[in-house]
């Protein structure tokens, strides 16, 4: 299983970012895929999911910034973040849950900075 994330960068407060994720040797579209970040000093936390059918689930404090969405085809997810702000700055990292095993992206830093 591989999950290649890309996209992050420097962006000033109020940007806008979109992060991708191409996973490989998993049936992708049968699979829930989930991004999470981390901060310098904290852990990590789950920032959004999505389902096989589409269905999606955010941290409450992202809720209406952030939206998580997929493509099949490409087996890619993404994650498309708005309005960001310095508390944002982490290491974002996509994850699968597959075989009764975690599998987690090299990450892709964030950071939010004037």
């Amino acid at each position: 299983v591989q999950l290649q994330a890309s996209g992050g960068g420097l962006v000033q407060p109020g940007g806008s970012l979109r992060l991708s994720c191409k996973a490989s040797g998993i049936n992708f579209s049968i699979n829930t895929m989930n991004w999470y970040r981390q901060a310098p000093g904290n852990e990590r936390e789950l920032v959004a999911t999505i389902t096989s059918s589409g269905n999606t689930n955010y941290a409450d404090s992202l809720k209406g910034r952030f939206t998580i969405s997929r493509d099949n085809v490409r087996r890619t997810v993404y994650l498309q973040m708005n309005n960001l702000k310095p508390e944002d700055t982490a290491v974002y990292y996509c994850n699968v849950f597959f075989r009764e095993r975690n599998y987690w992206g090299r990450g892709t830093l964030v950071t939010v900075s004037s």
